[in-house]
């Protein structure tokens, strides 16, 4: 196969045809608003929160391209990487307020981390029980803890506000907790 050329599915389309239509649309569509974009957080803002496609981190918080900086991950933990890139983000990217987003009905939060485990080697036919993945038994307890390793963290600390909210994915509501 020409290392070039895009991969076809069974049906012999490109399997991301769709979505590069979509791209040369929306590139078209936007263009003079995408020019010369600096890249930072225009609002100031960093939201930490799951990936869960139910979540629309910019929209729930009236908040539009260029505004925030947003960090996903399964349950919305503050992980390594996560403090990672808030710590770019307020020093680098203007993050003045900084927002840790789980939600409910999540996943992460229905199984416990063995569950997870037998499912995914089911699903695969692969013994998954190396993998962590990082499942949430308690979310309160876990968004106090997240909120804390933000607040506590050297190159953060009193550097921006941190605040600790649950998103409500059936009515689109924030509740902060922390």
């Amino acid at each position: 196969m020409d290392p070039i050329s895009p991969v076809r599915d069974d049906s012999g389309t490109a399997p991301f045809a769709d979505l590069m239509a979509a791209n040369e649309t929306f590139a078209t569509e936007h263009a003079a608003e995408l020019e010369g974009f600096d890249g930072v957080a225009r609002a100031g803002v960093a939201i930490v929160t799951c990936m869960d496609s139910r979540i629309q981190p910019l929209q729930m918080l009236g908040l539009t391209h260029g505004d925030a900086k947003i960090f996903r991950n399964p349950g919305g933990r503050v992980t390594d990487a996560a403090l990672e890139a808030l710590v770019l983000g307020v020093h680098l990217l203007g993050v003045r307020r900084i927002l840790v987003v789980p939600h409910t009905r999540c996943a992460m939060t229905s199984k416990t981390e063995n569950e997870l485990r037998e499912t995914i080697s089911e699903l695969t036919g692969i013994d998954a029980w190396f993998q962590r993945f990082h499942v949430v038994p308690d979310q309160e307890a876990a968004l106090a803890e997240d909120v804390h390793r933000v607040t506590s963290h050297p190159l953060i600390q009193d550097r921006a506000e941190v605040g600790g909210f649950r998103y409500d994915v059936d009515t689109g509501r924030l509740t902060q907790l922390v």
